[in-house]
């Protein structure tokens, strides 16, 4: 108890004698990780309003489009933990700049791509940059936030970065249509190159040297999130009893078994299955596992039906979208404040609870011919759960594990998300190429609806799932223990904080 007080002491010593140093370097950090983390975050779904652009500029079938968006997602998925792991052992700034300039440079040669192969190839390199990048931006972030700040700081690192998911189909459109597609690959450059110098200039360098980095976990969870989203791209062009299809699927199920297995057996995994047994860590996961499986399926398809169905061009596609993606703008402050008041449990999951009802609404109501006023109630509630969800679900997570496994939390968080959403567009697109196709708009429609469907189902559990975060009692009980291991952890930061 002595010992408690004393550090509580000093902790608020601390804030008040160096309130003004703090602040400068806190507002730097959420300014360049924030930034980063929209960049990687937009990269995730600012492609699918420039498909037909991308097919009718370089070709490809549909599993070839699929391809483009899961490159990146599947890259950035299966190396989030290993990425993290890395700026733990070797410095979370300087693997933050690495991965910055590997993303900026794939940028620059997706631009560049003059065939489809070539484009996915350099989308595989971008989530490779993402994937060290992006699980570094909380770490950093965490470490230079003062603890009295920090839910802030995370609630507007969330929203921004949820921000990015959402808005990405708008960017994409306008970039393509006014310009073309391949700025929305451009636009990641200057961005990239502005934000080098800045990291190395004003982000505090900060490591875990004793962490190790698990090779064999990453290959598990690697070979085997590849072969089960390979599997569910190809089993339409291949027959779901296919030999290529069957080997991704039962070998890519049984590495990840494996993967499960090493984490509760190896001394140092790179993703603890412990960290589990918190139902508050098992709930947030899953519910984001799920509800991006639901988002980026829907999305996918849907910014196509605006073109193809109803004729849109890619920027008023994306105009049409925006009571959904821009959503979050408003609703997300509102949800902040929400989950101070109430706890973050029953924010989260009636967000997504709106969600799942604006997908099912969707899939109850559309047709080849549903005029652009029918779809608005379900675009706005879909908007609407999105903002409730982005907001408190950052924060939610990182109240769930001590500041110690902050970094694999992260981690861990941001990889089932992109595994969600290379799921979702997978699944997605093979009930749509069971059902339809592209050869008319009935066609188009056909296929849809059920995809719909499932994606509505994908995110209603994903509600439930979030009934397992914490009530706000228990919630807030913990805040204390890791607000003192986060002071400690913030005065050793500061004594390798750079000069301003």
């Amino acid at each position: 108890m002595t010992t408690h007080t004393a550090t509580a002491t000093a902790t608020a010593t601390a804030s008040g004698a160096d309130g003004a140093r703090l602040r400068g370097p806190a507002v730097w950090a959420l300014l360049i990780t924030a930034t980063a983390g929209f960049m990687a975050a937009l990269d995730n779904l600012v492609v699918t309003t420039a498909l037909p652009a991308i097919r009718e500029d370089l070709g490809g079938k549909l599993e070839d489009l699929e391809w483009t968006v899961n490159a990146y997602t599947l890259t950035f998925a299966v190396l989030l933990m290993f990425g993290a792991a890395l700026g733990d052992r070797f410095g979370r700034r300087r693997l933050f700049i690495a991965g910055l300039a590997v993303f900026t440079g794939a940028s620059a040669a997706a631009a560049l791509s003059p065939g489809i192969d070539e484009l996915i190839a350099a989308r595989a390199v971008q989530g490779v940059g993402a994937a060290i990048m992006m699980p570094l931006t909380l770490t950093l972030l965490t470490a230079a936030v003062p603890a009295a700040r920090r839910g802030m700081a995370l609630g507007i690192y969330g929203a921004v970065t949820g921000l990015a998911v959402a808005s990405g189909p708008l960017i994409g459109g306008s970039l393509t249509e006014h310009m073309s597609w391949q700025w929305i690959f451009w636009l990641n450059v200057p961005i990239g190159l502005a934000l080098i110098p800045l990291a190395r200039l004003r982000l505090a360098e900060s490591s875990a040297p004793q962490s190790r980095l698990d090779i064999p976990g990453t290959l598990l969870i690697s070979g085997g999130l590849f072969g089960i989203v390979y599997g569910l791209v190809n089993a339409n062009a291949h027959g779901w009893t296919s030999a290529p299809v069957l080997t991704g699927l039962i070998g890519g199920a049984a590495l990840v078994g494996w993967f499960i297995r090493h984490g509760f057996r190896s001394a140092n995994p790179m993703l603890p299955m412990r960290l589990f047994r918190d139902r508050g860590f098992f709930g947030i996961n899953f519910a984001s596992l799920l509800m991006f499986v639901g988002m980026f399926g829907s999305i996918f398809l849907l910014s196509q039906y605006f073109q193809g169905v109803s004729g849109y061009s890619p920027a008023e596609a994306g105009l049409r979208m925006l009571p959904w993606t821009g959503m979050p703008m408003i609703v997300s402050p509102i949800a902040g404040i929400l989950a101070d008041r109430i706890g973050s449990r029953p924010v989260i999951s009636a967000g997504l609870a709106f969600q799942a009802t604006g997908l099912a609404w969707y899939a109850t109501t559309l047709s080849a011919d549903m005029s652009y006023t029918a779809q608005l109630p379900a675009l706005i509630l879909s908007g609407i759960g999105m903002g409730l969800y982005f907001a408190p679900a950052s924060y939610a997570l990182m109240a769930t594990v001590a500041p110690a496994d902050q970094g694999k939390a992260s981690g861990t968080n941001s990889a089932l998300r992109e595994v969600g959403g290379a799921l979702g567009i997978a699944v997605l697109a093979s009930v749509f190429s069971a059902q339809g196709g592209y050869e008319s708009p009935q066609a188009f429609t056909d296929g849809t609806v059920p995809a719909l469907w499932i994606g509505a189902g994908a995110v209603a559990a994903a509600s439930l799932f979030a009934l397992l975060l914490p009530s706000k009692a228990k919630e807030q009980s913990r805040r204390p223990a890791a607000a003192g291991a986060a002071a400690r952890e913030e005065l050793v930061v500061l004594d390798k904080a750079p000069a301003h």
